[in-house]
């Protein structure tokens, strides 16, 4: 029995590691402490703000320890004047002395800078830099606007599950495009239309603004080859868009990265928001930042006229771009091609879970549960269960009466990438489920339920109810679900314990059991061989 009892445990990890969550699994960075020389940072010099992120480290699913941006606004006249202008260049330089001390003070293992469009394109550019470089102790890559395109790509790439469609990343100098189709960035352009640029050359009249828009967009090939695809878009003055029209809905999620817009309905609102920010009636203005908030017309009409001119299914908004690019352009290939939900649930899976392997064992289990019972699987809806069985324990510290609720918080909250809305709310209800049950009584939140289509609630409660069994026999302990198996015999459904863990069945086990058959129909029990 004891041979058995190892066999089928050497199995279940077998099989748990050859899922697709990959072999990495169980050896992330995230197994040891936090080390300073590990951290990763990124100076980023735009034409609007000025930011310093650090990272934890140069992995696929990248965990940011640390953001702060200052808007300096150097490209600001550089469309009028060919320059960068005195006082901004005294302002980045002052951000530039705090981030270097913030780094030192922070012990980061690696510091990195870049810059974009104001600086490439200023006559004084390369003093300032020259400049920059002194204070920031490292030296600043000065990026060209194909690279820039790429990079801002390669973000997209990074945050975004199975891209296809255009990037489009709005600085303030600059407007990125690029074609992207999975981890392919096939062709990119920069063009002079980003808020401050645009503003700048247009002497501040939206009229101006909108014949140079149009002319510039006309050289642009990437919006050609747009139709039906998504407008992915990236860049702060898109989000701050993004951000209103959130909140203008009603929308429950309060996320920026992924939340997406049926092209229409992105067309209608830019339009709307245009006249109501020229004529200062807009509403909820206060939740962008002053700075930003001359440029929210000129960002509405780029994107008016992108949407008008490559015919997108949709608009997805992305707060992945060219810091992240830079970095997933280090990657190794192996890692580049991970899937970016997958290593953050692992992660979280190794930071917040009583027993990680456990989660392992849940990915066999639930596997084996949905083959025996016949119910077909997705690819889509098989990378979804996986991550879920990595999350299915963050939430054990919680108090057990709000557990539920809490760890639904943390899922439609999370910095997550490579997720979109939609898949957020599914993992947030299978494991609101999960601790929460089923009861009729204890929903979650219908506003997040009506999001989802209702076949997707009806699988997360499925899978949330599969959780409630396994972790009732299991109690987060690895290589006892290895120890069952299910069978069924006519039109009945059981589940098998053997002998040694026979004493976990309970009535309250048996219950939970005959609770998750209901859910597909079958009826059974559990029992011991």
């Amino acid at each position: 029995m004891e041979s058995r009892s190892r066999n089928l445990r050497r199995a279940g990890s077998r099989a748990a590691r050859s899922a697709k969550t990959g072999s990495r699994a169980t050896r992330r960075p995230h197994d040891r402490a936090r080390k300073s020389s590990d951290t990763i940072a990124v100076i980023d010099i735009g034409s609007n703000s000025v930011r310093l992120v650090v990272y934890e480290g140069l992995e696929r699913s990248l965990a940011p320890i640390f953001n702060e941006k200052v808007l300096c606004g150097l490209g600001r006249a550089v469309q009028s004047t060919g320059l960068i202008g005195d006082k901004d260049i005294d302002k980045a330089l002052a951000a530039l002395r705090r981030f270097r001390a913030l780094c030192k003070l922070m012990k980061v293992g690696r510091v990195l800078a870049i810059a974009t469009a104001a600086c490439r394109d200023a006559s004084n550019g390369a003093d300032f830099i020259a400049q920059a470089e002194r204070v920031c102790g490292v030296p600043i890559e000065v990026l060209s606007g194909t690279r820039e395109a790429r990079l801002a790509a390669l973000g997209v790439v990074s945050g975004v599950y199975q891209t296809d469609g255009i990037v489009g990343d709005l600085g303030g100098g600059s407007l990125e495009l690029s074609d992207v189709r999975g981890h392919r960035v096939l062709s990119g352009v920069t063009l002079p239309l980003g808020g401050l640029a645009l503003q700048d050359a247009a002497q501040k009249s939206i009229k101006k603004a909108e014949r140079i828009v149009k002319t510039e967009l006309a050289k642009a090939p990437q919006l050609q080859h747009g139709r039906g695809r998504t407008f992915y878009a990236v860049g702060g003055t898109w989000r701050a868009l993004a951000r209103i029209h959130i909140i203008q809905s009603g929308y429950p999620l309060h996320i920026m990265h992924g939340y997406t817009i049926p092209a229409a309905d992105a067309l209608d609102f830019v339009r709307r928001l245009r006249r109501l920010v020229l004529s200062n009636t807009l509403a909820d203005v206060e939740t962008v930042t002053e700075a930003r908030r001359p440029l929210l017309a000129y960002a509405a009409l780029v994107l008016e006229y992108i949407i008008r001119t490559a015919h997108p299914s949709q608009v997805t908004f992305s707060t992945y771009g060219v810091r992240e690019g830079l970095l997933f352009e280090m990657l190794p290939s192996q890692e580049r091609a991970e899937d970016g939900l997958l290593t953050t649930a692992r992660a979280m899976n190794q930071l917040r879970s009583r027993a990680p392997h456990h989660a392992l064992d849940l990915i066999d289990w639930t596997e084996r549960f949905l083959r025996a019972a016949k119910l077909r699987e997705s690819p889509q809806e098989r990378r979804l269960r996986q991550a879920a069985c990595l999350l299915s324990d963050i939430g054990w510290r919680a108090h057990p009466d709000y557990r539920g609720e809490q760890t639904l918080h943390i899922i439609t909250n999370g910095n997550f990438g490579a997720i979109s809305h939609q898949e957020r709310i599914f993992l947030a209800l299978v494991l609101y489920y999960r601790y929460a049950g089923l009861g009729a009584k204890n929903q979650p939140p219908e506003d997040m339920r009506a999001l989802l289509p209702p076949a997707m609630v009806e699988r997360a409660r499925l899978i949330g109810a599969i959780f409630r069994v396994a972790f009732l026999i299991s109690a987060a302990h690895p290589g006892v679900l290895p120890q069952t198996r299910f069978r069924t015999r006519a039109r009945k459904f059981f589940l098998v314990l053997e002998h040694g863990i026979a004493n976990i069945a309970a009535d309250r086990v048996n219950n939970r059991f005959r609770q998750l058959l209901k859910l597909i129909g079958r009826s059974g029990t559990i029992e011991t061989g």
